[in-house]
């Protein structure tokens, strides 16, 4: 596209970037920031004015390349490049396992243990016993092994590489047979035949997407197969005409041909969430208790620690995991352990597990608290007395998130905004850009606010968010 004589006119304006660090010597918002930060900051503000003349032409104003008009844009720039990328937000989704805004949230007591470990040397790999190297895995395999009662367990940096890591040691070159119906794609485009593939394993795939019996994998079991392997549905449900085998059944099948079981829960759940009124999820103690061989699943999910790949089961079959190449590429660091060591620890009582995990604690929060926390958003943003919002409580449904009990609604309570002179969509940009950002939910033009996960402490900073609307 030719360059008119007024853009020409309008580029050789720019300034240099010299000129530039020359006048920000005399802002004082710029006196301690390093040269880097701040060569960088001038260069893309020029850039920018360079864009805008492109495609303003004449109606580009020659005043925006004055220094005081400049100048102000460099600091905003500065500021911008100076905070930090990963930020602390407010999740007002009601996902509770919200995967994109980092799972988890950990317990105070495993955040303490963290800045304990970080801030100092450790016994990541030295045995304080015997005097010489130990094994970092060590940490945590007699907790995981206590809680679940697996003969051996061994923690990864995350639930995909544990179940590469089984699969590349216990299936390379050989078959590997699974349901149809458990050929699962997770987030992130995370394909159980993908992994597969890498692992070096074989995919034979039986059975129908809605029906798999018995007799599907007996009859697919060759000289060729190496191992059996059950996938937890996930983040989706198949309902209405179903079948699957059952554990214990798949596992006497294994037993029969001499072959190894293992299964991929994904979630990582250690209690009975029935008995706090939710709907049934299969728990690690269920399927180390039924004899599978190798159980992988996440740490960072119903689990509600760090991110991490767990893997319990067999002693002989860990061990062989254990001494894979593959497990010191995909090795856990000292924060994630210690952060799961602490989680672990507090699921020896559960009655503490369930107040104290954050996770648990919002899943399994009563209707009643979270109506006062709906109630207490609601009557502050009335306060407000802001013409642009319209505030009203409203009965609606939290999830739980990570690809846990994708059917299960949990009833809750939220606090809905109607805008009136500014769209919603503003509104939910406005707050999303807040320090720190508010991430909400629209739904039928309101922006929607789950007081499930908003944490008493956030009310406030909602609310200065909501003034700060302009």
């Amino acid at each position: 596209m030719p360059i008119s004589e007024q853009q020409q006119h309008h580029l050789r304006q720019l300034p240099a970037v010299d000129l530039l660090i020359g006048l920000s010597q005399n802002e004082p918002a710029l006196a301690a920031i390093p040269k880097t930060v701040l060569v960088r900051a001038i260069r893309e503000t020029i850039e920018s004015k360079r864009r805008q003349i492109m495609e303003a032409d004449a109606a580009f104003n020659p005043d925006h390349l004055r220094s005081d008009h400049l100048i102000p844009q460099v600091i905003r720039r500065v500021a911008k490049l100076q905070a930090y990328n990963l930020k602390r937000t407010i999740n007002a989704t009601g996902v509770v396992v919200h995967t994109n805004l980092g799972r988890s949230c950990l317990a105070q007591e495993a955040l303490d243990h963290v800045a304990a470990v970080a801030a100092r040397y450790s016994n990541l790999e030295f045995n304080l016993e015997l005097g010489r190297r130990g094994s970092r895995y060590s940490a945590v395999e007699d907790l995981l092994c206590e809680m679940t009662g697996a003969e051996a367990a061994l923690a990864v940096n995350n639930n995909a590489g544990a179940v590469l890591l089984s699969l590349d040691t216990l299936a390379r070159g050989q078959e590997v047979i699974i349901s149809r119906g458990e050929l699962v794609e997770i987030g992130g485009s995370f394909r159980i035949p993908d992994v597969m593939a890498k692992s070096g394993a074989l995919l034979k795939e039986v059975g129908t997407t809605n029906r798999t019996h018995l007799r599907d994998y007996q009859q697919a079991i060759t000289t060729a197969t190496g191992l059996l392997l059950k996938v937890h549905s996930s983040n989706f449900s198949i309902v209405g005409f179903t079948a699957t085998v059952p554990l214990d059944e798949l596992v006497a099948l294994g037993r029969q041909f001499q072959l190894p079981v293992m299964e991929d829960l994904g979630s990582g759940n250690l209690i009975d969430l029935t008995r706090y009124g939710l709907t049934a999820e299969p728990t690690v103690q269920d399927s180390v208790k039924a004899g599978v061989d190798v159980i992988t699943f996440s740490g960072d999910k119903l689990l509600g620690g760090p991110q991490a790949g767990l893997i319990v089961g067999k002693r002989t079959l860990v061990e062989r995991i254990k001494a894979n190449p593959l497990t010191r590429a995909l090795r856990i660091d000292k924060l994630t352990l210690a952060a799961l060591e602490a989680t672990l620890r507090l699921y020896r009582d559960e009655a503490s597990a369930v107040q104290k995990i954050p996770t648990l604690r919002m899943l399994l929060a009563q209707r009643p608290e979270i109506e006062r926390r709906a109630h207490l958003l609601a009557q502050a943003l009335s306060a407000l007395v802001d013409s642009r919002i319209s505030v009203e409580r409203m009965d609606l449904a939290s999830r739980v998130g990570g690809g846990a009990l994708p059917l299960l609604d949990l009833p809750s309570s939220c606090v809905a905004i109607r805008p009136t002179g500014l769209s919603v969509n503003d509104l939910e940009s406005g707050l999303r850009k807040h320090r720190p950002p508010i991430i909400g939910r629209i739904e039928n033009d309101l922006f929607i606010m789950d007081a499930r996960t908003i944490q008493d402490d956030e009310i406030e900073i909602i609310v200065s968010a909501f003034k700060a609307i302009r």
